[in-house]
């Protein structure tokens, strides 16, 4: 990748004026209302472009994209389809009584419609998820930044990218609140869709002139194969004979990642808690001018939604079509250490064979039926080997050396790819583990589990900037400045939300009930201070690979433990006005509890051997749905036992307009229609037939 002089120009302009933007436009706040939702002026095309700019980030870009390189494929768009509904659903059926109530953040709703407890416990378990997530967000945008660099043959430390994205994001939220981002993000979001769409169109431009594609021809076992293209076919008609049976909707309900099953109702309650509960994307909507704005927003934000898969997602998909050898060689060095292990665990292994300091010959002639673990002193001296075999493992002396393996260790794949790519070892490996887990057993040990992949789908986003975009006019840089534009609007929403729900719901509430709109302000900004400070620190911590592997999987896990009760709490709240104060609090320690209890039983292998159990609880989303449902029941059963005497009533606490739009309705309706017609389109019984 080369990175030109109209890149550098066109990359400096975009922040330059990102910046800019946000600070002229959010000058002189005065309160609290000014600094947290911007005065409540915001108008519907302000608010639809800054929910998708706080939405979209490098998780969906580089994880979206990578999981599309997968046998997943166009079944990862659930995320954005579904979302697409959820927001009608949030924009006439949420937003009319968070408007009515005139809060600042979620939790102060609870307030509201429940008691200070249930406030207090929503906005602590907030907090402590909004720290990771921080830190999250920042570390993937400054890896991104170290990739992409590395690419042009720089090198920019985790460190650097995360000071730079902080200190982006830190500056106009502490000039400006919620009025500096949403102007920000208009020009985020917009080069966000556009950026995606020219990546699409050089994609299929590549594929096109292609000679050669990989595709998968099982979903179900993840097999792939290599296609000789036929000259004269264009490129859509390419893209569908190679990936027909990729473009589907509805995985195995055996899938890992997104089985059918997790669509009927794992999914919606994530969707309903990110859309409708979570404080950084809602509180661009409670800054609306007007309950009319804010539907037109959310509806516009929701028309946004179905074409993002089509600018992330399909351009993931042919990633793999093009680059599959590269994305094979990139995980080399995530194989080198396992598959090392394997060995030592294995020393009969008839397919591994581990040699010190191979030549260059030895390498270039190595066969394809088994692998090399090439051990050399140090990394100058492994560097200076070019290796561009995935059967060829790479691995310093020190590292080697390093290396344990437990007595009752097995080797396997999340990869649906590997026994396809790697038919011998897979074959080997079936047999080696059973033998294993069966001595395991007998000696009542526990056993671990080390994991190989078979290709780096998570690099597809990096596969197409460097080799699809045409170099040195502009466009390379256009599309840096609008991933970082993605990872920069994503930490500011969250900077803005974490400051407003301290000064609010922690400081305001029970520190300083008397303080004054300056001093809410100042505290305000004092937040945003220190919680970019941390993101900054927190973000190179996470670059260690016992934390980075793991840590998006920690996030989902991790809002497990508070999602599905929020969301019951709310639901159950809004629809049933009887529930007394402590059913809202009881639902929220339900959450806790059952899901807690749901994740120790998940991790105890021999109760995971059963089909079934593993079925139920074996995704992270059934295990959301189990747990709403009980907190649901808890909620229906302390308020049939003691329920008020008269039903709550949400009195009026706003001074804006609260008539819903009629024509934000009938887009919303048209939305969800399109919606489903897609899922139908895209399905066993749409144009798959």
């Amino acid at each position: 990748m080369i990175f030109s002089f109209w890149d550098i120009v066109v990359f400096v302009v975009f922040v330059v004026s990102v910046i800019s933007l946000g600070m002229l436009k959010s000058r002189h706040e005065k309160s609290g209302e000014d600094y947290f939702l911007a005065g409540r002026g915001l108008k519907w095309w302000l608010i639809g472009f800054s929910l998708i700019a706080a939405n979209i980030s490098t998780e969906q870009f580089v994880g979206m994209s990578g999981n599309a390189a997968s046998h997943v494929g166009l079944a990862i768009a659930s995320y954005e389809w579904m979302a697409a509904i959820t927001l009608v659903v949030v924009a006439f059926c949420f937003l009319p009584y968070f408007l009515k109530a005139g809060i600042y953040t979620m939790p102060e709703f609870l307030e509201y419609r429940y008691n200070q407890w249930a406030r207090l416990i929503m906005a602590l378990a907030t907090l402590g998820i909004y720290m990771l997530l921080l830190g999250a967000v920042t570390y993937s945008g400054a890896l991104t930044i170290s990739s992409l660099a590395g690419q042009m043959g720089y090198s920019i430390g985790l460190k650097w990218g995360a000071l730079a994205i902080g200190a982006i994001a830190g500056v106009y939220v502490f000039a400006g609140g919620l009025k500096a981002c949403a102007w920000a993000d208009l020009i985020q979001g917009s080069a966000l869709i556009i950026g995606g769409a020219i990546i699409m169109f050089f994609a299929f431009d590549k594929l096109g002139n292609a000679t050669e594609a990989a595709h998968v021809i099982d979903v179900k076992t993840g097999a792939v194969a290599v296609k000789t293209l036929t000259e004269g076919t264009g490129s859509v008609e390419r893209f569908w004979e190679l990936n027909k049976i990729r473009m589907n909707m509805f995985l195995p309900k055996s899938d890992s990642i997104l089985p059918w099953t997790a669509l009927l109702l794992g999914l919606w309650i994530p969707n309903f808690y990110y859309w409708g509960l979570n404080q950084y994307i809602t509180q661009r909507t409670l800054g609306s001018a007007s309950l009319a704005e804010g539907q037109k927003g959310i509806v516009f934000s929701a028309f946004m939604k179905l074409l993002i898969p089509f600018v992330i997602v399909v351009p993931g998909i042919i990633a793999f079509n093009l680059f599959f050898g590269n994305m094979q060689k990139d995980a080399v060095s995530d194989n080198a250490p396992i598959i090392s292990q394997y060995a030592m665990a294995n020393p009969d292994t008839r397919l591994v064979e581990i040699t010190q300091a191979p030549t260059e010959e030895a390498i270039s002639s190595w066969p394809s039926d088994k692998f090399m673990i090439a051990v050399y002193a140090d990394d100058e001296s492994m560097k200076a080997v070019k290796i561009r075999n995935p059967f060829v493992l790479p691995i310093t002396q020190e590292k080697y050396d390093a290396l344990s393996v437990s007595e009752y260790a097995v080797f396997t794949s999340e990869d649906k790819a590997w026994s396809s790519v790697f038919p011998g070892l897979a074959a080997e490996l079936e047999v080696y583990n059973a033998k294993t887990e069966e001595a395991a057993k007998a000696a009542g040990a526990a056993v671990t589990i080390q994991k190989f992949i078979a290709y780096k789908y998570d690099t597809a986003l990096a596969q197409l900037l460097g080799n699809v975009l045409p170099q040195g006019v502009g466009l390379t840089g256009f599309v840096l400045a609008a991933l970082l534009g993605a990872v920069v609007s994503s930490l500011a929403a969250m900077l803005n939300a974490a400051s407003t729900i301290f000064t609010m719901d922690i400081f305001k509430k029970y520190l300083s009930p008397q303080a004054s709109q300056k001093s809410i302000v100042t505290l305000g900004r004092m937040c945003v201070a220190v919680f970019t400070v941390v993101a900054i620190l927190l973000a190179p911590k996470l670059g260690d690979p016992k934390i980075s592997n793991s840590i998006f999987t920690i996030i989902q896990e991790g809002q497990g433990f508070i999602s599905p009760g929020i969301l019951a709490v709310f639901v159950f709240g809004l629809l049933v006005h009887k529930a007394p104060p402590m059913a809202g609090v009881i639902g929220l320690l339900t959450n806790m509890v059952v899901y807690g209890a749901l994740k120790v039983v998940s991790l105890n292998g021999e109760l995971m051997a059963n089909a079934m159990m593993s079925t139920l609880i074996g995704n992270f989303l059934n295990r959301m749905a189990i747990t709403f449902g009980s907190c649901l029941l808890v909620m229906l059963i302390i308020t049939l036992v003691k329920p008020l005497s008269q039903p709550v009533e949400f009195k009026l606490n706003t001074t804006i307009e609260l008539h819903t739009s009629k024509g934000a309705m009938i887009a919303g309706v048209l939305v969800v229609i399109v919606t489903l017609l897609l899922y139908f389109l895209f399905s066993p019984w749409g144009l798959l037939k």
